[in-house]
């Protein structure tokens, strides 16, 4: 077997990812390392979110219950109920992060803000204690507002004088405009300075508007964008830009939150790619001539910007070329199932299992 024909990645690490509670958590925890990784970036977006410190350890302990083996990073919910004192606190306690989502935008963000300018005191609180504003970038749809134009195509867009405002405020404050989809966000981040730096997904680099338009399970928020948009990603990952990495995104839902819907229980907004998480993005980078880019875009991009450095004795993954091998149609655990992303379609590659 050729070098080409294999892969090793130094400790790859998700950024990005959404690992649920109760019996699905129990499900798709494992599928964290299943997919190659050995660091989640954990979401607080459960029900009801993660506020606070304590919370924040409590859920940690549950998924180390599950998988003791991967490294899980914390983060806190944006709301009304933090304190600068809860951010010293949480810093202490090891929380990396506090995400921030608009009201309404996405799974579990009904709680969301509506001004930033509230919340100042605890950006400078994080600017000095040295935590991550991780941003969800995109301005709620108003469709019964006959003055707005707001819609998911532009949502992000709209979003980003926000970011810049945010950076000229606390310009050394390390701030991720999350999932990027747009090639104004990529432009916008790059023009910012070394403590602003944004996230890519898996199937964002896959999928245009046309693939998620009447089509539930590619559904997700932000939605995908137009060809050019793609193109500004991918184009982006193989210049190998040292503040752009990967945050997957993986969102499971049940099956009957996809693949059905009514007026009073839209689709579910997720996609879920963790269990072939790694061998999905050689499998995408390869198809667009960047696969020497992806250590990079996998694990030292995003290990730098926060400042985890892939330890002397980390974990090697390695990839192996396959041909004609299928993705799962589903994988489940007892009552939970879970589809995930490229279901049933052919993947070039795979994890080499360990000796």
């Amino acid at each position: 077997m050729s070098f080409a024909d294999t892969l090793t990645i130094t400790a790859p690490a998700d950024f990005h990812v959404h690992l649920r509670q109760g019996a699905l958590s129990e499900l798709v925890t494992g599928h964290v390392r299943l997919g190659g990784f050995t660091l989640a970036y954990v979401m607080p977006n459960l029900t009801p979110p993660i506020k606070n410190t304590e919370e924040a350890l409590l859920y940690k302990a549950q998924l180390q219950a599950i998988d003791p083996v991967v490294e899980y990073l914390m983060t806190l919910y944006l709301s009304p109920e933090l304190t600068p004192n809860e951010i010293r606190k949480a810093k202490r306690a090891g929380i990396v992060g506090v995400k921030s989502y608009p009201r309404g935008v996405t799974t579990n963000s009904d709680g969301g803000i509506e001004s930033y300018e509230a919340y100042y005191p605890i950006f400078r609180a994080m600017e000095e204690e040295d935590m991550v504003l991780n941003l969800h970038g995109e301005i709620p749809s108003a469709p019964s507002d006959p003055t707005s134009n707001i819609c998911v195509l532009n949502a992000e867009p709209s979003f980003l004088p926000h970011l810049i405002k945010l950076h000229a405020a606390f310009p050394k404050l390390r701030i991720v405009l999350e999932h990027a989809t747009t090639r104004a966000a990529v432009e916008c981040v790059k023009n910012l300075g070394d403590t602003v730096a944004c996230t890519i997904t898996a199937h964002h680099l896959a999928l245009t508007v046309d693939d998620w338009a009447g089509q539930s399970w590619h559904f997700c928020k932000p939605v995908a964008k137009f060809p050019d948009d793609r193109q500004a990603l991918r184009e982006v990952v193989k210049e190998g830009h040292h503040r752009f990495f990967l945050g997957s995104d993986s969102a499971p839902h049940p099956p009957t939150k996809k693949a059905t819907a009514t007026p009073s229980q839209p689709c579910a907004a997720g996609v879920y790619t963790s269990p072939i998480l790694l061998p999905l993005v050689a499998h995408l980078l390869e198809s667009f001539g960047s696969l020497d880019k992806l250590e990079g875009f996998v694990s030292g991009n995003g290990r730098a910007f926060y400042q985890r450095p892939a330890k002397a004795a980390a974990q090697k993954t390695v990839l192996r070329r396959v041909g004609g091998k299928k993705v799962d149609a589903k994988w489940a655990k007892g009552d939970e199932e879970v589809v995930p992303f490229w279901a049933e379609k052919e993947i070039g590659w795979e994890i080499v299992p360990e000796a």
